[in-house]
């Protein structure tokens, strides 16, 4: 089966070919960053255009570059959500007028279990069950997986995610936009042991995660320091330590209550250098393996959503086309195909 990918939920419009015999065939990506950086952040009305500009030119390019045409697809898979709902629609929109075209089936994606899946994409995927890290500017979650559609939810953010402390973290110390990218960038000139932040929640005994305190210590360390360049990154090298440091406990904490020897890392964070190496040195010391997407597919794409639809897609049939988007969808709500 033939599955077009259509990933549109933020600021990233993302199509992807995936076939379910000879696996990824082709995927392109356009990213929003330039435009929303003038803003320090994403313009929703402003996300929605350019994915209308974006997505039957990147479908096209895909199609071209595997080969094919309109005519070889046999299932459209399109985030359903969770994310900004204009943008959810245009994808949404275009997957099923698409479908409507073609006579095929169409399925809505979970967006967080397409970066669930991502790692299953690598030449060596892991097996299930697994322990998943959701890590992002929106989630923060510890998963017990199953399979396709058991997911049992172990641990969550109490608040911020550790992507959006990230952002806030970056605007404190007057940095560019995206915030994590800078943050990690600017923390390799940090020196350690000058300042030392709170690890929240780390000895809570659950699997649970905090990171609003972690900003508001980050904004004291900032309103009391002079701002030049060194003390800016001394205190990025400690916000990034801090952060990784609770991420990777709390990954070996679900690896041992599960009783589970495999993990998997997805979304944005995921990307952060800082915290795949303590992740590939604790799980190497407990004899444990971690499997990562590859950076590129990290953050939102649409190879991960045509592989995840691909996977729910075997049994379907084209239906009446009509459609809804759902920009706030517990991943718990799904079902096994």
């Amino acid at each position: 089966m033939l599955v077009l990918g259509i990933e549109s939920s933020c600021d990233e419009t993302g199509i992807a070919l995936y076939d379910t015999n000879k696996g990824l065939l082709a995927h392109a990506l356009h990213s929003q960053i330039e435009m929303h950086a003038e803003y320090g952040g994403v313009v929703p009305e402003l996300a929605s255009r350019d994915h209308i500009r974006r997505a039957i030119p990147l479908t096209q390019h895909v199609l071209d570059e595997a080969g094919l045409t309109l005519q070889d697809i046999d299932g459209i898979a399109y985030t359903q959500g969770p994310g900004l709902s204009g943008a959810l629609l245009v994808g949404t929109s275009i997957a099923e007028a698409l479908a409507f075209t073609l006579n095929i089936p169409t399925i809505g994606v979970h967006h967080l279990e397409g970066h669930l899946l991502a790692p299953l994409l690598e030449e060596n995927p892991p097996s299930f069950p697994f322990v998943a890290l959701l890590v992002s500017g929106g989630h923060t979650q510890l998963m017990r997986v199953g399979g396709i559609g058991d997911y049992e939810l172990l641990g969550d953010t109490m608040d911020d995610a550790a992507g959006e402390a990230f952002d806030k973290t970056a605007k404190l110390l007057g940095l560019s936009y995206p915030g994590g990218p800078a943050v990690s960038k600017l923390a390799k000139q940090g020196k350690p042991d000058r300042f030392k932040l709170p690890r929240p929640m780390l000895n809570s005994g659950d699997l649970n995660f905090s990171f609003s305190g972690l900003k508001t210590a980050v904004l004291t360390l900032a309103s009391s320091n002079d701002l030049d360049e060194q003390t800016k990154a001394d205190i990025a090298y400690e916000f990034q330590e801090a952060v990784t440091e609770v991420l990777t406990t709390k990954c070996m904490s679900a690896l041992r209550e599960t009783g589970l020897d495999s993990l998997i890392v997805s979304g944005g964070v995921g990307a952060n250098q800082q915290l795949r190496a303590k992740l590939n040195t604790a799980t190497k010391r407990k004899l444990c393996k971690v499997h990562y997407p590859r950076l590129e597919f990290c953050t939102d794409n649409g190879a991960m959503i045509a592989f995840a639809g691909a996977m729910r897609m075997q049994h379907a049939k084209a239906g009446d086309y009509s459609f809804t988007v759902k920009p706030r969808w517990d991943l718990a709500e799904l079902q096994t195909p």
